[in-house]
């Protein structure tokens, strides 16, 4: 072969090799489990059927939804405390039935919300320190659903906006801060809800019922947007998920029993994007996205892997990254927000999953340097949105932050409410505890009125001694001129 023609050959070989092999910085992200002394360890996850994660986290705590004698309870644990759990150590116990799911509030690190087969969603604080006595009184409750509440998720930009999803088909978007049902979606779905997820900036929720239809809907005209008849052709439970660009990721069953990923258009969901098959295992496929990054992590009931995809606009639009596996099967999933994780290390992603085992992803960057590429800014946690302006239509995208110098908190994170309400007291569900409550509410009403006063009676004294003292030397002033003037004559 002349020499010419092999040159040919090998540059020919060298540009489809570029155009197999996909560029993507995460191409090699691995897993790494962390040592057992940083585990948690001896917790008696709950045995509910219901197909939640049962796990929740953020960056200062972990919450686990637990086996409870006489009603139901969720442990809530600093992130810093790991090895064994005591059997007495204290847990959030206010539900009277096991408690299904729960979620850490987006805008304040000591808010979480919980459902539970009691039929109620409660609302608790969580001490700055963690807990060190059993709580039992929630914030608010919150009543409404006839029958158990599968599902609670809070509105990603606005504050004090809660969602609900229970078994009787309905979902209610509820005011935190008044403690009222604003919007009602009862129509809509004929059998049980799976999942529920919102859009980045909160104007849309995308479900995935038992009837086997995936539904777009505006929930503030009560309206569907767009539906999906059998996106997943399989009789066991779908998840759908709304993904940054708009675009909606699910995971189900095919007609033979086969997990499936797909891919779909929410504008447009007469064909999927992409269908991928996974395996024939029967645990439903729980997935986690990341905007920022646009992976996918997928975590199986039951299972002992993470899988991780990411997401493009190349086919085949959901790519396969990796594994990661433990030798523990799963219970339960929590996602880390980004501003929780360790840029010096370049985690990317960090996960609790049960037995309890910890494991973080990371891309493998050699550098002591920020990589922006791996963290552009994300959502932190001031709303954009009050729960008014958000019911009364406005829309507002998460407010990001940069994690070049990590993310530390500078403000005081209490509740915030917009007029004195229930999220100042306990609720009043029963007449003789009215008394009470407006005793509370009057002193904590009248708190900033006493601090004021004696901050007003302080500044008073103080501008009266120099006020004072100012008299005084000009007293003596005058004197000492008069002096001067005696000794020049």
């Amino acid at each position: 072969m002349p020499l010419q023609n092999l040159r040919v050959l090998l540059f020919l070989s060298a540009d489809m090799l570029r155009r197999v092999v996909r560029q993507s910085k995460f191409r090699h992200v691995f897993g790494q489990a962390v040592r057992n002394d940083q585990c948690y360890d001896d917790i008696r996850v709950s045995r509910v059927t219901w197909d939640s994660s049962f796990c929740a986290v953020n960056p200062k705590f972990v919450a686990i939804i637990i086996e409870a004698s006489g009603g139901g309870a969720f442990l809530v644990l600093p992130l810093t405390k790991t090895g064994r759990i005591d059997k007495v150590y204290p847990t959030v116990c206010g539900h009277t039935g096991p408690v299904l799911d729960i979620d850490w509030c987006p805008h304040n690190d000591l808010v979480i919300a919980s459902g539970s087969e009691d039929c109620t969603v409660m609302v608790w604080q969580i001490p700055e320190n963690g807990l060190e006595s059993p709580l039992s009184e929630p914030v608010v409750v919150l009543e409404g659903h006839s029958k158990r509440v599968g599902i609670v998720s809070w509105h990603p930009t606005a504050r004090n906006v809660l969602l609900s999803a229970g078994c009787d088909n309905q979902i209610i978007i509820w005011n935190v801060g008044t403690g009222e049902a604003m919007i009602n979606l009862e129509d809509m779905h004929p059998d049980v809800i799976f999942s529920v997820s919102w859009s980045r900036n909160g104007s849309l929720l995308c479900t995935a019922c038992k009837d086997k239809k995936v539904r777009v809907i505006d929930p503030r005209k009560k309206k569907i947007v767009a539906e999906k008849d059998k996106a997943h052709e399989g009789a066991r439970p779908m998840r759908a998920i709304f993904l940054a660009d708009g675009n909606i990721f699910t995971t189900g069953f095919s007609r033979m029993s086969e997990r499936q990923l797909a891919l779909w258009k929410s504008d447009n969901m007469d064909e999927p994007i992409c269908v991928q098959e996974m395996d024939s295992s029967n645990g439903v496929l729980l997935p986690f996205y990341d905007p920022d990054t646009n992976i996918v992590y997928l975590c199986g009931k039951g299972d002992s892997s993470i899988r991780y995809f990411e997401i493009t606009d190349e086919a085949p639009f959901v790519h396969y990254l990796n594994t990661f596996s433990t030798k523990e099967p799963q219970r339960g999933m929590g996602y880390m927000p980004k501003r929780g994780l360790d840029v010096n290390k370049c985690e990317i992603h960090l996960s609790h999953g049960f037995s309890c085992v910890t494991s973080a992803l990371f891309p493998p960057v050699q550098s002591d340097l920020f990589q922006d590429d791996l963290y552009p800014d994300t959502a932190g946690p001031d709303p954009s949105l009050e729960a008014e302006e958000w019911f009364a239509g406005k829309n507002g995208g998460p407010i990001l932050i940069s994690l070049k110098d990590g993310y530390v908190s500078t403000k005081n994170r209490d509740l915030k409410v917009v007029k004195a309400n229930v999220l100042e007291t306990k609720p009043a569900t029963k007449a003789e505890n009215i008394s009470t409550v407006q005793k509370h509410v009057s002193q904590h009403a009248s708190q900033p009125t006493v601090k004021m006063e004696d901050k007003l009676e302080e500044v008073l004294r103080e501008f009266k001694s120099l006020r004072d003292r100012v008299i005084l030397q000009d007293r003596r002033i005058a004197r000492l001129e008069e002096q001067v003037a005696k000794v020049a004559m």
